[in-house]
């Protein structure tokens, strides 16, 4: 499909989005490809409208991909493993427009999938297919499973997600409160940016992204934090000077939950693609210094590009396992973060893609690797010291369980329970002094964080 979308472009321009949307459906699906890593490569190519049109049918088509392939396995009549790709994907974008977006009208929705179909080569053979699917469609949708018969079941199909996560958050969080967490995973996520306040006071740096541009919303927890009416221009001059950085409200909190000194050293322990490193640079301002640690050696050049993005020279990359060891002399510093690698549960808005990917064994697996990290990042604090630990995840395990793990065998360290003392925390902060976020409350993304004191 690779060499088909770009010459449909040029010939048809009103398919060029949605011809691209196709490929990176495709690429998602057939390819392992990850969706923002694929729309960043091809926004920049189309006008503001249509890259809201693009984001909006990969997102939401695969946000749904359960949904829509439980109903195009009844329109078929067929498994779905047995159609042509590229048509599946153009399929169930269209059936994704029909019941999910009311401004485009049903006959162009099909006209649309036909003429797809017709410009993908490998896909042109199934275009009668395409177009009978697309017409039953808007004649007929497929009976839900009874509720009553099995909830879970219903709850899967109706929410889109994989059953067994449906069992897990129905076990953590009782029915009512999974199918909210279930609904908001299903929504387009806040388009949220951190001030780069070393470029400037605020009030000055808003006026700068507003003339270049940029619809300011709302303000967030920080001074720093901003979120936007639609997503930020990329290719601006704003972008470019480093004026910053698009990052959800809840992964800016980690930085400021961890709260390091002006001139203080600290170490990012799992830094790529280097958001919470930059943002710990200007907490520490120039005097202080921030190691950046990753084993993802690409990774960690995308931090250093963002570090010099952002301006930030006090900003340090050593490329080291830390499963094996820290790379840095024991009880070194007083800051430490540890942002670990997780199954990504909180962030299921912005990758959708992740439901269908994990496996119900991935939280148990991943608890193991964060515990082997935080043993060797805790190693680094020195006495009096602290370590933020944090993960994208809403999954016990990785959340309260490593911590309870570790601080059963470590009796010299202990929560920090001030954190609901400050404005910015109060309501995210449960009654052991953990951060507990989701996108059902507040919209946040979902996280979890503790910070650790030694004694």
């Amino acid at each position: 499909m690779t060499d088909a979308p770009a010459g449909a472009a040029r010939t048809d321009e009103g398919l060029a989005s949605r011809m691209a949307a196709v490929e990176i459906l495709y690429r998602v699906d057939q390819e392992s490809g990850y969706a923002d890593v694929l729309l960043g490569g091809r926004l920049p190519d189309f006008a503001p409208a249509d890259r809201r049109l693009i984001t909006r049918l990969v997102l939401g088509t695969l946000a749904w991909q359960g949904r829509l392939d439980f109903e195009l396995t009844h329109l078929t009549g067929r498994k779905l493993a047995g159609i042509q790709p590229e048509a599946l994907a153009i399929m169930r974008m269209g059936l994704f427009q029909l019941r999910f977006l009311d401004r485009i009208p049903q006959h162009a929705v099909v006209d649309t999938a036909v003429s797809l179909a017709k410009r993908i080569p490998t896909a042109r053979k199934a275009s009668g297919f395409v177009n009978a699917v697309m017409r039953r469609a808007t004649r007929e949708t497929a009976p839900m499973p009874p509720r009553g018969h099995n909830e879970k079941s219903y709850l899967a199909v109706a929410y889109s997600h994989p059953r067994w996560m449906v069992e897990r958050f129905v076990d953590w969080f009782g029915v009512e409160n999974a199918e909210r967490l279930m609904t908001a995973n299903n929504d387009a996520a806040p388009n949220v940016i951190r001030l780069n306040l070393t470029r400037g006071p605020r009030a000055e740096l808003i006026e700068k992204l507003t003339a270049d541009g940029f619809e300011i919303g709302s303000n967030g927890r920080a001074p720093e934090t901003i979120v936007l009416k639609s997503a930020g221009r990329f290719e601006s001059v704003s972008y470019r000077e480093g004026l910053f950085h698009a990052q959800s409200e809840a992964s800016q909190m980690i930085a400021r939950m961890l709260a390091p000194r002006a001139g203080a050293t600290v170490v990012d322990c799992a830094a790529a693609p280097g958001g919470k490193a930059t943002h710990l640079a200007e907490m520490v301002g120039e005097r202080g210094r921030v190691i950046a640690v990753d084993l993802n050696f690409n990774g960690l050049k995308n931090a250093r590009d963002l570090a010099r993005r952002l301006r930030h020279r006090n900003v340090e990359f050593v490329c080291a396992d830390l499963t094996r060891s820290a790379p840095l002399a024991p009880s070194s510093v007083e800051y430490v973060l540890l942002d670990a690698p997780c199954t990504g549960l909180g962030t299921l808005r912005e990758h959708p893609e992740i439901k269908w990917r994990l496996k119900p064994t991935d939280s148990a697996r991943m608890a193991a690797i964060q515990s082997r990290m935080l043993e060797n990042a805790t190693a680094l604090v020195r006495r009096g010291g602290a370590i933020v630990y944090s993960v994208c995840s809403i999954a016990p395990e990785e959340g309260e369980g490593v911590v309870d793990g570790f601080l059963a065998r470590h009796a010299d360290f202990a929560i920090d329970r001030g954190l609901s003392g400050r404005d910015e925390f109060r309501d995210v902060i449960d009654a052991r002094g953990f951060m507990k976020t989701r996108p059902d409350l507040g919209g946040l993304d979902g996280f979890f964080a503790a910070r650790l004191i030694r004694r």
